[in-house]
């Protein structure tokens, strides 16, 4: 079933990057929440980036782990290359690591084992599917 830009609401930025932003949005239909992440095609032909947001494509939908993102659909609007993604609630790990306690920065060791696990898994189930990415 063909999505466009009209089945999401979206809501605020997450976060920006050097070829367009990722924002929380909420599929219209359901109500369910995603993250879109918007590639300006502009952007995206100046620096020679197509290639790279098609493997950034193929690689989400390819993957399925509680522990790495994935390609709920994909669209493209007049302006933009968009990837819908599930969304991980919590912040990434640099916003944990620096913004959680400024005069403390960093985790004590249980919390840095419990993200580096996670990390590995994720690590494992792309090697599993013998991605290798970035």
């Amino acid at each position: 079933q063909p999505v466009g830009a009209e089945a999401f609401a979206e809501f605020r930025v997450l976060g920006k990057g050097g070829f367009g932003e990722v924002c929380a949005c909420q599929r219209r239909a359901t109500g369910k929440m995603y993250a879109n992440k918007r590639l300006n095609k502009k952007r995206l032909k100046k620096r020679r980036g197509y290639e790279a947001a098609m493997v950034e494509k193929r690689v989400l939908a390819r993957v399925h782990s509680r522990f790495i993102v994935s390609l709920a659909c994909a669209f493209q609007t007049k302006t933009d290359l968009c990837l819908v993604m599930t969304i991980m609630n919590g912040g990434d790990l640099r916003y944990h690591i620096y913004n959680v306690d400024e005069d403390n920065p960093g985790f004590l060791e249980p919390r840095a084992v419990f993200y580096t696990a996670q990390i590995l898994l994720g690590l494992e189930h792309l090697h599993q599917h013998r991605i290798v990415y970035r």
